[in-house]
Formats: C-alpha cells, sequence, structure tokens
C-alpha cells in the first residue's frame, strides 16, 4: 500500500493522463476505486488506511465530497479537501466567498421563492441568467429574455418542486466576446488558461465550445490565484469572463465559478502545459 491514492469512480480521459503522469514520476500510488471502499469508525484512534495524501477525481460529486470527509477522519490530507467542496460544489456558496473577498462576480441575486424571484429578476433587468445553486457542463441553465420567459421557468420550478428548486439563483447577463476563460490554479499559482469559444452563449466545452490557448496574463494569474485562495482552493479551475462594461483592476475579468475536480484532457495540448504532471508534483510535495 502506497502512501499516496487517487480516489476515482470512473476513468475518464484525465484521469489516464493523470496515472501516466504519476508513474512517469515513478512515485507509488494506489488507485482507489470509490464505489467498492469501505471505512468504519468503531475503532477510534486505529488508522483505516495507509494513505497519508490524496487526489480526489470523483465524477460524482455527492460520493466525492463523502468519501473526502470521512478520510478527513483519518487524517488523510485530501486535495481538495471536503470544506472546499462544499464552496465550490454550491455556486451561491462560491459567490458568498468571493464576495466576501471582493472579489470581482457578475451582479448576483438569490430569492427563495417564485414571487420574490420574479421580483429579483425585474430588479436586475432583462436578460438574466438562472442557474442551479448545484451542478457541471451547462446543465439547466436558462436565459430568460423578458417577463414571460421568467414566468414560465420560475412556474416549472415551483412545480417541480424539491428544495434545490425552491432557491433561484440569478445573474446578468455578460455580453462577452463569445467565449469565456478557464484558468488552471495548482498550488496557489496559475499554471495555465484557456478560451472556451462558441455561437452558443453557454461557452461550455461539453456543449460544444472549443478551446484555445488563453495568455495569462498578470491580471487574469492574479484574479484566479485570489479566486482559488477565497475557498482554499488547492487544485483548482476557476472560470472567468471578459466583461466590457466592467472596469476593475483585472481588465474586466470577473469570476463565474470555480470547479473543484477540475478536467483537463483538452487544456493539456492547447496550452502546452502538462497539467497532470503538475497536479502530481503538487500531490507529492504534500508527502511528509
Amino acid at each position: 500500500m502506497a502512501d499516496l491514492a487517487v480516489l476515482y469512480d470512473r476513468i475518464r480521459p484525465d484521469e489516464k493522463m493523470l496515472f501516466e503522469a504519476l508513474d512517469a514520476l515513478g512515485v507509488p500510488y494506489d488507485k482507489v476505486y470509490t464505489p467498492q471502499l469501505r471505512l468504519t469508525f468503531d475503532e477510534p484512534g486505529k488508522a483505516q488506511v495507509p494513505w497519508k495524501v490524496a487526489l480526489e477525481r470523483c465524477v460524482s460529486q455527492t460520493r466525492g465530497h463523502a468519501v473526502t470527509r470521512a478520510l478527513d477522519a483519518f487524517g488523510v490530507q485530501v486535495v481538495n479537501p471536503a470544506h472546499v467542496i462544499e464552496l465550490c460544489g454550491d455556486k451561491l456558496a462560491t459567490n458568498a466567498r468571493l464576495h466576501a473577498a471582493g472579489l470581482p462576480t457578475p451582479r448576483t441575486g438569490v430569492a427563495f421563492g417564485g414571487e420574490a424571484a420574479l421580483n429579483l429578476i425585474e430588479d436586475l433587468g432583462y436578460p438574466v441568467v438562472l442557474k442551479p445553486t448545484v451542478g457541471s457542463w451547462g446543465r439547466m441553465v436558462s436565459r430568460l429574455n423578458d417577463r414571460d420567459a421568467a414566468e414560465a421557468v420560475i412556474e416549472h420550478k415551483e412545480v417541480l418542486g424539491g428544495p434545490a428548486h425552491g432557491v433561484f439563483y440569478v445573474q446578468e447577463l455578460i455580453h462577452k466576446p463569445g467565449r469565456d476563460i478557464r484558468a488552471f490554479v495548482v498550488g496557489g499559482r496559475c499554471i495555465g488558461a484557456i478560451y472556451r469559444t462558441s455561437d452558443h452563449w453557454i461557452t461550455n466545452t461539453a456543449r460544444g465550445a472549443s478551446a484555445s490557448n488563453c495568455p495569462v496574463t498578470p491580471e487574469l494569474a492574479d484574479l484566479a490565484v485570489r479566486a482559488a485562495a477565497a475557498v482554499n482552493g488547492q487544485i483548482v479551475a476557476v472560470d472567468l469572463v471578459e466583461d466590457p462594461q466592467r472596469v476593475n483592476e483585472w481588465g474586466g475579468l470577473v469570476v463565474i465559478e470555480i470547479n473543484h475536480t477540475m478536467e483537463f484532457k483538452n487544456s493539456v495540448s492547447t496550452t502546452g502545459v502538462d497539467i497532470p504532471r503538475l497536479m502530481g508534483e503538487y500531490a507529492i510535495s504534500l508527502l511528509p
């Protein structure tokens, strides 16, 4: 058994690249398929696992958060820790931390009922974007151009019911230049960034956007690193957009969200940065 582990529930191209990077670094590590992992808490003080450090790579946010929280109890330093997953996995929690840190985001509001949500949207002004607080890959994100659209989507959420549909997370629509930016932060350093360009207003590679290299300017690096620090993220991807109407010390950049289990398969060849190797080196640096 090794001191280092990689926690996963599906082997995607990203995980294959990470395994290859760790193999090339020559460090012993365990591949831990989390659906088969069992832990018990009935013997306090007894070490349940051999690992000192673990990289969390689960596709399921719920599973990744749960296994990370459990391993925390056994003294395993998981990258990223459970509290980071809690913050990054909830857009409202992320935005609250960014706001507290004085970092720029789109104008954002939250409401907890349909009528209040409609009033919030009217105050922000159309068009707005309504998002689930938990979700990825651009799913369940709605662009609302007018009151008719807002009323329809709000009614659907109210009829669907459930706790998640009772929180209305609303942001102004940034008229970005057909692209957004994903910046990669490892160990407090912005190691690279990509543009994600699309004709669709959702510029996400999972929705067909194309990736190209984005120069890492001092402003981009500073904002990405500060955003990662705001959520205590060790290895994260920070999603940003260029707001042509915004004047700030970061050249008009604003932070949209932060990803705690970042995907990078389209970004290594694009940026020329060996992202999985840098991830592996960072994890190794944490070993006692």
